[in-house]
């Protein structure tokens, strides 16, 4: 059968197995917008506002359903505007497919308009960028790309499309399906030398990351970690992989990490890291463990065999997927002398979940205890960046259905439109947006994209008139020089939001947000709540004048 490249493109998709694509629409790939025209529903389109929220879709999407999320922008600006969220596929190891309109193939090294050379732009950001000048090696292009996003290390694919050659016409036959690649299992060999290293061990410590955990390796992980009794810490924003409310569950190694994990974490003599990268923040920029050889015991198991030794050297680097190795050991649990180690650390974990009064007219502490008493068990959060982030990603326990949608990249913007995906995913699911109000501007036009495709988030906007990290940083460093940082001339947002066709209200204090939250849960809209919180409230510890104080102390002391 004969159709223009489009048309095959589309059909290989649907054939992979690709529900949902996001997108702007754009005249560099108007033949594929035209095959979508004919899916019959097979291969939803959603019409997006900006390409920054388009990728963060398609982002979250990845990261929830384990599926690569699909997006679909225009040549140059379109491309360069999804950047952010290739580059946040890449650090939160979530499973994407960028595709690019282009200029003709005749046009090459011309500086045509909107010209950009993609596999130079994105050659470092993606695991894969590639541009397809023919046709009949499109079923090829996209079979590599699917299972280069999914397997090993996932992450995000970028393939470019010349206008010419989706509006080619060719007979090649599309894909019939995607190609199976069940995840590598441990050898035996491997599996009794884990084993060997734990069970010798005073002090085991297990720290996990990354999205592509498969619910049966979830809930082997829990088993092994319980049965064994060690305490397991997840790396920045994985914390929903593992059930906070297991007495395992110690903590998360992140931004901020707490003297408490960075203790547990240097004062191990056993670490097995499941699916990490050893980043940055999983380390403390890599000071928690010497480089190249840790004085911890590490045993290393990732998908990924670039990923083992690319920091740390470990004593042993098992090349296989976390859920199968965690399979395979959850019958036959590790025993030692550490259970007064877990138990400690999960007492201090439990400690520093308490907190204080909060300074202001809406306390974060009380609004997040509110949630966790409401919401149902699988329910979904979703965030951007910024100091407010803490609230949801300490302060809120995920149990084994909760899942969190946040970005290892600490790209604001994230959060509203990850809450558009979530809801088109999961339909059946509470999804609720945490926003700083500086991160809600840099995508709340997505508002738009949820009343069209009748998603219904509830957006919880941390309004305290700052951006509140930088402002942190900068008190810390340079007390009393505010620059840069204040952002007066913020929107009325519940008008805003009402524009958008949401339910919308100003939550001035504590005592008003069980009621605001429950009217905006019983909305046949999605809804969005503006909380009035003080500057004060930057961290759950720490109020900004007392960061501005302790700064001010130690330079003149200094």
């Amino acid at each position: 059968m004969t159709r223009h490249g489009g048309q095959l493109l589309v059909e290989c998709l649907v054939a992979l197995g690709a529900r949902q694509a996001f997108g702007v629409p754009g005249e560099s790939y108007l033949a594929v917008l035209d095959a979508l025209h004919d899916t019959g529903g097979r291969l939803d389109f959603v019409n997006c506002r900006h390409e920054g929220g388009v990728a963060f879709m398609a982002a979250a999407w990845g990261k929830l359903t384990g599926q690569p999320g699909i997006c679909m922008v225009t040549r140059g600006p379109g491309a360069t505007n999804a950047s952010i969220g290739v580059h946040t596929a890449m650090q939160d190891s979530s499973p994407m497919i960028l595709l690019v309109g282009q200029i003709g193939t005749q046009m090459r090294g011309r500086e045509a308009f909107q010209e950009v050379d993609y596999k130079a732009v994105f050659g470092t950001m993606a695991k894969w960028a590639v541009e397809v000048d023919e046709a009949a090696r499109l079923p090829e292009i996209l079979a590599r790309a699917w299972k280069t996003a999914l397997t090993g290390r996932p992450g995000p694919v970028v393939i470019a499309l010349p206008e010419d050659m989706l509006s080619a016409a060719t007979d090649v036959p599309a894909l019939t399906g995607p190609a199976d690649y069940p995840e590598p299992a441990p050898s035996a060999a491997a599996l009794e030398r884990a084993r060997d290293i734990l069970a010798e061990a005073k002090r085991p410590l297990i720290l996990y990351g990354g999205c592509n955990w498969t619910d049966a390796g979830r809930t082997a992980l829990q088993r092994f970690a319980e049965a064994s009794d060690i305490p397991v810490v997840a790396v920045f924003r994985y914390q929903d992989q593992f059930d906070n409310f297991s007495p395992c569950f110690c903590g998360d190694a992140g931004v901020g990490m707490t003297p408490a994990v960075q203790k547990l974490i240097r004062e191990a003599d056993v670490i097995l890291g499941l699916n990490n990268r050893f980043g940055e923040n999983s380390t403390a920029a890599w000071t928690l463990l010497n480089v190249p050889r840790p004085r911890q015991r590490l045993i290393h198991v990732h998908g990924s065999d670039a990923e083992l030794g690319k920091i740390y050297q470990p004593e042993i680097g098992i090349h296989c997927g976390p859920s199968a190795f965690v399979q395979a050991m959850a019958d036959q649990p590790v025993s030692g002398p550490w259970a007064d180690w877990r138990a400690a650390a999960r007492a201090d974990w439990e400690a520093g979940q308490k907190l204080g009064p909060q300074p202001g007219p809406v306390d974060m502490g009380q609004v997040i205890a509110h949630l966790q008493e409401v919401l149902p068990e699988d329910a979904i959060l979703t965030n951007g960046a910024g100091n407010f982030a803490v609230w949801s990603n300490r302060f809120f326990k995920f149990g084994a259905k909760a899942r969190l949608l946040a970005p290892q990249s600490g790209a604001m913007g994230y959060g509203v439109p990850a809450a558009v995906a979530a809801c088109i995913a999961e339909p059946d699911r509470q999804v609720i947006c945490l926003a700083g109000d500086g991160d809600f501007q840099m995508n709340g036009q997505e508002l738009a994209t949820a009343v069209q495709v009748w998603a219904k988030p509830v957006v919880l906007i941390v309004n305290n008139g700052i951006y509140g990290t930088i402002r942190a940083h900068q008190e810390r460093h340079y007390p009393a020089r505010v620059s840069g940082t204040a952002m007066a001339g913020n929107p009325d947002f519940a008008a805003l939001a009402r524009a958008y066709g949401f339910h919308a209200e100003r939550v001035e204090s504590t005592a008003d947000f069980p009621a605001a939250f429950a009217r905006a849960c019983g909305s046949p809209t999605g809804a969005v709540l503006d909380l009035v919180v003080s500057p004060e409230s930057l961290t759950p510890k720490v109020t900004l004048t007392q960061m501005r104080e302790a700064a001010m102390k130690a330079r003149h002391q200094a």
